[in-house]
């Protein structure tokens, strides 16, 4: 059996509060579930972990190695200016796919740019919570589970 660890970045536990006109009503909680369920009608065990704090964030990449097949990691703000979780990316051997609830190409032009997607295999944007559905798939097919 395969195992993923879904990550999510600082505010991400304010889904269903914050900006419901730009991400939505969906809760933390329901992509966790959902994500979760989806995976495991694949044959994937996944792993939840949200943190406000980076490094909290690279730890939990840095205990990846070894352990995981793969990671969906959506990085909140850091995507725009943390270079030092594009390096904790960059510096361990497990597959991961950058997502996004929102187009982040079509908003503010500070959001734009995403420093951590160069070092992940893809980067899925939005396409809200469907996102995280697909980058279990993406990572099914690199690591050979589709």
């Amino acid at each position: 059996m395969k195992k993923f660890l879904l990550m999510n970045g600082p505010n991400l536990n304010l889904l269903g509060v914050r900006e419901p006109e730009v991400y939505g009503t969906v809760t933390l909680a329901d992509i966790e579930r959902e994500t979760t369920a989806y995976a495991a009608e694949r044959d994937v065990l996944v792993d939840c972990f949200q943190s406000n704090h980076e490094g909290a964030l690279i730890d939990r990449l840095h205990e990846a190695r070894g352990i995981y097949d793969g990671i969906i990691y959506n990085p909140g703000a850091h995507t725009h200016y943390s270079y030092a979780l594009r390096d904790a990316v960059s510096s361990i051997d497990v597959p991961t796919v950058e997502v996004h609830l929102s187009d982040i190409s079509t908003r503010e032009d500070f959001r734009r740019v995403s420093v951590i997607a160069p070092v992940c295999i893809a980067q899925i944007k939005g396409k809200g919570k469907a996102g995280y559905g697909e980058a279990v798939d993406v990572l099914l097919a690199q690591v050979g589970g589709f």
